[in-house]
């Protein structure tokens, strides 16, 4: 059995989360990632994402419901901020970034950056 990359489980259970169109229990979110885990599992990931902030928790009867506490896009920002903050050269990693951008994200990314500058 091959090992799961850091952070992919945690990554397919916030895709579950982003689709839901309710909170749910952690047999639901098993049910929907369809990959044989244990239900231990998939509570305790989603007590670790509780406890970052990336989803909340209500009561369900005896039990806990989850949802998405941020968006998907919130989530992606968060994470390239997080790669540049341990980068020791920001210039060099935001150079490499931009130049791997299709011309259509660096047009995005243009109006983005005009925008702020304008504020």
């Amino acid at each position: 059995m091959s090992r799961r990359p850091d952070g992919a489980l945690e990554t397919d259970i916030m895709k579950v989360l982003w689709r839901a169109d309710r909170p749910l229990q952690p047999a639901e979110v098993n049910e929907h990632l369809d990959q044989g885990l244990a239900y231990t599992t998939v509570a305790t990931v989603l007590g670790r994402l509780t406890a970052k902030g990336l989803v909340e928790r209500t009561e369900a009867g005896r039990a806990y419901a989850y949802s998405a506490a941020v968006p998907e896009a919130a989530l992606a920002g968060r994470r390239i901020a997080e790669v540049l903050e341990a980068t020791p050269d920001r210039r060099e990693a935001l150079s490499w970034f931009v130049g791997s951008l299709s011309a259509k994200d660096a047009r995005a990314l243009r109006r983005l950056l005009d925008g702020l500058e304008q504020t």
